[in-house]
């Protein structure tokens, strides 16, 4: 079985917890950019409750063109706004530290496609979750898949029904929590600094 998922900003942990199930994940880079979704956007946790990160785009959430031609508008200090934020979110979370230099670093090299941007996301974190599997993208677009071998997520994990369409999500203690209760769904950047080496095995488990 191989699993196709339009590539994501952090993803949120929902989208982890499949593929670290998977041998072969599958990136769409031909489907047509969806606004409001997780291709320029993640959630972490804040002293305030969660907070959106955005990556601004050349042309904005309006465009529709196919994923691969979004361009970042690079004229905006977009990274260095995302990464202090991150640092003063989880800066006394139990392992922000242990990734900060390697994040700091990531979030100074510029991009100016969006697909660059997640890919390096992904792999920074898969690295981290210590995942074997292989990552592709794909050659064209294709609008169904067989079941039989493949588990299509194209545009089924989005921001306003991630929580309604997957309940059941990956609990873990949380930055915040006993301010707001566990908040489901965040970036997995949330279960890493909160997890550590551990976030593989619950995701495994889940």
């Amino acid at each position: 079985m191989k699993l196709i998922i339009d590539c994501q900003y952090f993803a949120p942990v929902i989208s982890w917890q499949f593929s670290t199930k998977y041998s072969n994940i599958v990136f769409d880079v031909y489907d047509r950019y969806q606004k409001v979704s997780f291709r320029n956007r993640m959630v972490v946790m804040g002293g305030n409750g969660p907070i959106l990160l955005s990556v601004p785009l050349i042309d904005g959430r309006e465009q529709r063109r196919p994923m691969k031609d979004v361009r970042i508008a690079g004229e905006q200090d977009w990274q260095s706004q995302h990464f202090k934020t991150l640092k003063s979110c989880y800066n006394r979370s139990p392992w922000f530290q242990f990734f900060e230099h390697e994040l700091a670093a990531l979030y100074e090299k510029k991009f100016e496609w969006l697909l660059d941007w997640n890919l390096t996301c992904w792999q920074w974190a898969a690295a981290k979750l210590g995942g074997d599997f292989t990552m592709e993208l794909t050659t064209e677009y294709q609008e169904n898949y067989d079941p039989a071998e493949w588990l299509d997520l194209r545009n089924k994990v989005m921001p306003q029904t991630i929580n309604q369409q997957y309940p059941d999500p990956v609990r873990y203690a949380q930055v915040f929590e006993d301010r707001f209760g566990f908040v489901p769904n965040c970036s997995i950047l949330d279960l890493l600094f909160c997890e550590g080496k551990n976030a593989r095995v619950l995701l495994s488990k889940a």
